[in-house]
């Protein structure tokens, strides 16, 4: 599904790849028509920056990634960088003695 992939970690990275090039695009044209193509490049640039995906109410989905994420039973993919996994906190404290 399109929503899906829109939600993972390639989907994100994607949309963000799209946007910059349609803002720096539009922004090299320097006209009138290039202003509205780097408005336009915010949406998905912005949408990925903060893991929401527009489109995922017309299907009847969440909009937060990781409830979207959660809803169609996918990994959960974390941050958008995907570096290594903290580890949890000790439940004990550490003294010396």
């Amino acid at each position: 599904m399109v929503v899906g992939f829109m939600a993972s970690r390639t989907g994100r990275w994607l949309r963000i790849v799209t946007g910059s090039c349609l803002v720096i695009g539009g922004l090299r044209a320097g006209s009138g028509r290039g202003a509205m193509l780097a408005l336009l490049g915010l949406g998905p640039l912005v949408g990925a920056a903060l893991d929401v995906v527009p489109l995922a109410p017309l299907f009847g989905l969440p909009m937060r990634g990781p409830d979207l994420r959660r809803e169609l039973g996918a990994a959960e993919d974390g941050s958008l960088l995907g570096g290594p996994r903290r580890a949890a906190p000790r439940a004990t404290s550490i003294t010396l003695h």
